[in-house]
């Protein structure tokens, strides 16, 4: 957890974008209007009248998007259970993403309450700033937010890194607005975000972008990479696993399915390693990787359709 007290002059309030100052346990915009708790330590920094979540969720204690408690016994059988997703460009991306830092560079994350995949190589890097930010409480979180109105100042970051959220969240324009305002002039964005996948973390999941919707979405930004993370593989593994829940409506009978779907339909991901930068793979691809520089200018429309790397037919 950050010593939040050096950032401070960084930061400004989500509702009404006024100073914030620290006030015994709580910070405080300057005009005193809004007030904003500090719980453990991490400020709740939720603008109520605009989110779908309250500063009241996290002060009562009220789980969010993720389970705050897991039984021992069922997040242990959860690791012996193989996974169906393989993130193949991360590790690599996160790597060329340290180099492309600069030194002391200020980074947010966000929705990062726990490490994405590739993530430790940003977090074992001792030359840049983290900050790790999400709507509910985690591993990794220094401060809560809803990623519609970010309470930094402008062009305050050298890169925010977005990883498996914009899914969840009810604008993805309006956040990655949000995330051109607060870095600065060459500040860089790593976004991932599915295209084929089933609904996860219930409630809170709302969107899916192909590769053009995805670079689109960041049309204000300079592309300096983007692809798939995952394929076909992974794609179909996650229809079958979903194909056979559906036929359940109870947790336990949800959960045993689960388990053994994955048992069967795991290995399809491997397939991925052959399939992900083909044609077809973007067409069937499970998700997308962005890379950008913040930019003045915005991608037209008619230069997105060139980028097209699908199937022809």
């Amino acid at each position: 957890m950050k010593d939040i007290s050096s950032w401070i002059d960084l930061l400004q309030c989500p509702k009404n974008k006024s100073l914030l100052y620290l006030n015994d346990s709580h910070l405080e915009s300057d005009s005193g209007s809004q007030r904003y708790p500090l719980i453990n330590g991490i400020p709740i920094l939720i603008n109520s009248s605009n989110s779908i979540f309250s500063i009241k969720d996290f002060t009562s204690g009220i789980e969010t998007t993720s389970t705050l408690k897991q039984n021992v016994i069922r997040k242990y059988i959860k690791k012996m259970i193989p996974s169906i997703s393989i993130n193949i460009r991360a590790a690599d991306n996160y790597k060329k993403l340290n180099k492309m830092l600069p030194l002391n560079a200020k980074v947010l994350v966000v929705g990062g309450g726990v490490l994405g995949d590739g993530m430790e190589q940003l977090y074992s890097n001792n030359n840049i700033q983290i900050i790790g930010s999400d709507v509910t409480f985690g591993p990794c979180v220094d401060f809560i937010f809803d990623g519609h109105d970010i309470p930094f100042k402008n062009e305050v970051f050298d890169c925010v890194i977005i990883q498996a959220v914009l899914e969840h969240v009810l604008d993805p324009y309006r956040c990655v607005n949000e995330i051109h305002r607060v870095l600065k002039s060459s500040g860089i964005v790593y976004a991932e975000t599915p295209f084929m996948q089933q609904v996860h973390m219930k409630q809170y999941d709302f969107t899916r972008f192909t590769n053009l919707g995805h670079i689109r979405l960041f049309r204000s930004f300079t592309e300096l990479d983007s692809g798939p993370t995952a394929g076909p593989g992974v794609a179909l593994a996650w229809s079958i696993s979903y194909f056979l829940k559906s036929f359940f409506s109870s947790r336990f009978a949800i959960e045993v399915v689960t388990a053994l779907s994955r048992f069967i339909v795991f290995p399809l991901k491997y397939i991925d390693y052959y399939l992900l930068n083909r044609p077809g793979g973007y067409d069937a691809a499970s998700g997308f990787f962005f890379v950008g520089r913040k930019s003045k200018n915005q991608l037209t429309d008619r230069e997105l359709i060139k980028k097209f790397k699908g199937n022809i037919v």
